[in-house]
């Protein structure tokens, strides 16, 4: 029984290594072309927003924060949090349309893919899409000077795995969701809550004490302590430790996924 519940747990993992989801992450592609531009512009204008506004807005009220300029110190946070939201809504609102309403998930089952190879395709895809939201944030950090060469090139995959962490998390919810309303309890619950906590906008050690432990534990802190020091022209510190933290969120979120999706759909 150990076994079998083992191999059920960590076998869709395996699938992240076979080609057979590409089809799936290649028609979601397809479809989001022909809509790529608004697409882009809608996600890079809320925290293009909140950079600029707070950036030079507030950051001109306020003294140095962690020892940099408070632009310096909030645009790392703006170009993770830029990606987890991409990766939310992707796997969110568009999976869950694909699942549940548009039934594009029952058609490719009814090919020789499994159920694992489309949520794979989905995770892969989510993970892309909010890649290029918080790629487009990083240039824009780039031309206005805010990034220290060549220790920037080690963000790009930082936000890879970021927005893969959070896809798999939005996968989760995508396959409990009964409809689309379910989907605000996890922005208010989830989401707004860790953006709030998790050194986005000010130094998370100024929370409680309680409050900070928590929060040392959210993909989002995670991804802010591995991308801000970079950003700054510092190695991170612990720098393994919060990979391998978001590593494990993906890889145990995507099981918990497929495990839900599998009882849902081919009960």
């Amino acid at each position: 029984m150990r076994i079998h519940l083992f191999f059920s747990f960590f076998l869709p993992i395996l699938c992240w290594f076979s080609p057979g989801w590409l089809p799936v992450w290649q028609r979601n592609f397809l479809v989001w072309r022909k809509l790529a531009l608004p697409s882009l512009l809608g996600n890079l204008a809320d925290p293009l927003i909140y950079m600029l506004g707070l950036g030079y807005g507030l950051g001109s009220l306020l003294p140095q924060v962690a020892g940099v300029s408070y632009m310096h110190y909030l645009v790392a946070g703006m170009a993770v949090a830029s990606t987890m939201n991409a990766a939310t809504f992707e796997t969110l609102y568009s999976a869950f349309s694909r699942m549940h309403t548009q039934k594009t998930w029952d058609a490719i089952l009814v090919t020789p893919l499994s159920l694992d190879h489309v949520l794979t395709g989905e995770l892969f895809w989510a993970a892309s899409k909010s890649f290029l939201s918080g790629f487009a944030i990083l240039l824009v950090i780039m031309a206005l000077g805010l990034a220290a060469p060549p220790f920037v090139l080690w963000v790009i995959p930082v936000i890879f795995l970021t927005g893969l962490a959070f896809s798999a998390l939005g996968l989760i919810v995508c396959a409990l969701a009964p409809s689309y309303d379910f989907f605000m309890y996890y922005f208010t619950l989830f989401i707004t809550p860790m953006l709030l906590i998790s050194g986005v906008f000010f130094p998370a050690e100024q929370l409680p004490r309680a409050v900070y432990s928590v929060a040392s534990f959210l993909p989002l802190s995670h991804a802010i302590l591995l991308a801000r020091p970079l950003l700054l022209g510092e190695y991170p510190k612990d720098a393994a430790l919060h990979v391998t933290a978001l590593l494990g969120i993906a890889f145990v979120a995507f099981s918990i996924a497929v495990t839900l999706t599998r009882r849902r759909l081919l009960k």
